[in-house]
């Protein structure tokens, strides 16, 4: 079984996709490597709000967040100058997926 603290541990968009077992299109993730991710953190966040300490259900939402993001790209989606700008503050990328994922809610320093 997958479990909280093994995903804490991935860093890389390809680690989080090994780590369910889902198949991707490498040149999909290169090219949209930032935008999947912001999304996932995004979906995560939301879901880790409504975490209740089922860590099955927990790893079962982050598997199915992930597809989703990652199906959205797959099909086409390509982001606005408003959401890649939007991402950005001062010319650096807002948070990343550790931030957006904390339990705590704070931040890693990034």
């Amino acid at each position: 079984m997958k479990t909280l603290e093994e995903f804490y541990a991935l860093r890389s968009a390809e680690e989080y996709f090994d780590f369910f077992g889902i198949a991707y299109e490498k040149h999909v993730v290169e090219t949209k490597r930032l935008h999947i991710m912001r999304a996932y953190g995004l979906l995560l966040h939301k879901g880790f709000e409504r975490f209740d300490g089922d860590e099955t259900y927990l790893m079962d939402f982050c598997k199915f967040a992930l597809i989703k993001v990652y199906k959205e790209y797959e099909k086409g989606h390509i982001p606005s100058a408003a959401e890649v700008w939007g991402m950005l503050e001062n010319g650096k990328a807002k948070g990343c997926l550790a931030c957006a994922i904390s339990l705590q809610g704070g931040s890693c320093g990034c």
